[in-house]
């Protein structure tokens, strides 16, 4: 456990206003309280995790439906049991990574860059769909991190029935699903709290 986590764990809170930047915002927000957590290693500027800043909200995807979070691109594919299944754009880059022996500092990279698209995905589906979030909150323990997007409306979020992985947008609650150990929504005022959890990183 980081020396800067205390044993009961750290909340850290973001207030937000409007969907302008804040996408970008609440992802560096969050590398930062990773590294100050140790879920980076020191050289690991969560900042470059995602090369450069991408902010659906903010170039038109709130206009033409589509979310596309980070520069991390994902293929949907049918898998054998109907649900859907996700490919690398580079499978063979990635078989050679998976020879490769995995190091403590691997591990913390890969957990953090689930992180941040999860941040991406909850923050962009608050900006196309519920107007902006409110607030980002995210609490760690030494086990597990919980994030917490809050906006104004009373929506609860659905995955969308038959999703064509064709069609832009519609696969963020599949990616949440994939990437967070668990993840719900609950009513917050007149709106509501989508919230997820990523498993901490196991320490050698």
């Amino acid at each position: 456990m980081s020396a800067a986590l205390p044993a009961q764990g750290q909340t850290r809170r973001l207030v937000l206003s409007g969907t302008r930047g804040v996408v970008g915002r609440c992802r560096d927000f969050s590398a930062t309280a990773l590294a100050d957590w140790d879920w980076l290693p020191p050289d690991g500027a969560g900042h470059a995790l995602y090369g450069g800043t991408h902010d659906a909200a903010e170039n038109g995807a709130a206009e033409n439906g589509a979310a596309e979070s980070g520069t991390a691109r994902v293929e949907f594919a049918p898998d054998e049991y109907g649900g859907w299944d996700e490919r690398s754009w580079n499978e063979s880059a990635w078989n050679e990574t998976l020879d490769a022996p995995v190091t403590w500092d691997d591990e913390r990279r890969a957990i953090a860059e689930d992180v941040l698209m999860v941040v991406s995905e909850l923050v962009t589906n608050a900006c196309l769909h519920a107007g902006g979030p409110l607030e980002l909150v995210l609490h760690c323990t030494p086990d597990r991190l919980r994030i917490e997007v809050t906006d104004a409306s009373p929506v609860q979020p659905r995955p969308r029935p038959h999703a064509d992985p064709a069609v832009p947008g519609g696969h963020g609650l599949v990616v949440l699903a994939r990437l967070a150990r668990a993840w719900g929504s609950v009513p917050h005022g007149s709106g509501k709290t989508v919230w997820a959890e990523v498993a901490a990183p196991r320490r050698p």
